[in-house]
């Protein structure tokens, strides 16, 4: 895909399903997907976590949203506006969103398109586990604001 082919939006949730509350970031893109099904104006991107490549990702768009669960954020869900940063995540095994936003940098020699971390309150990680019952509403409502993120200009 081409600059000038892509969606203008991108949505990127990554997390692990089979990992509790870790599923929420591909929960929340499932269920964008789902009900923007007919929106060609946005990409919707899931995987088990950020990697450096996924840094093309972000060429061609005019703003991206990241979903991801969280331990630390105030429930049910916080979404922050982000800034290219090479953080200690650049080397490590899972990227942060400024990481691979400041990868677009140094690919691109320009500023990333407005990026925003959608953050989900998530309590359980183990592996083999379902989503919490409190998750599930967390992400009912944070699905609930990224529709309205969506909708904007």
């Amino acid at each position: 895909m081409t600059s000038t082919s892509v969606p203008p939006l991108l949505v990127f949730g990554w997390g692990n399903l089979s990992r509790g509350d870790d599923a929420l970031g591909p929960l929340c893109v499932e269920q964008l997907r789902a009900a923007c099904e007919a929106n060609s104006a946005v990409e919707f991107l899931d995987d088990y976590q950020l990697q450096v490549e996924h840094a093309l990702d972000l060429v061609g768009r005019t703003r991206i949203l990241f979903i991801d669960a969280s331990l630390n954020c105030t429930a049910p869900f916080e979404a922050t506006p982000l800034q290219a940063v090479q953080d200690a995540s650049f080397t490590t095994h899972a990227m942060s969103p400024q990481a691979l936003m400041h990868v677009f940098v140094d690919l691109q020699g320009t500023a990333p398109p407005p990026c925003t971390l959608l953050a989900i309150r998530g309590e359980g990680f183990e592996l083999g586990e379902p989503p919490s019952a409190m998750a599930l509403e967390n992400l009912k409502a944070a699905t609930q604001w990224a529709q309205t993120w969506l909708q904007q200009a």
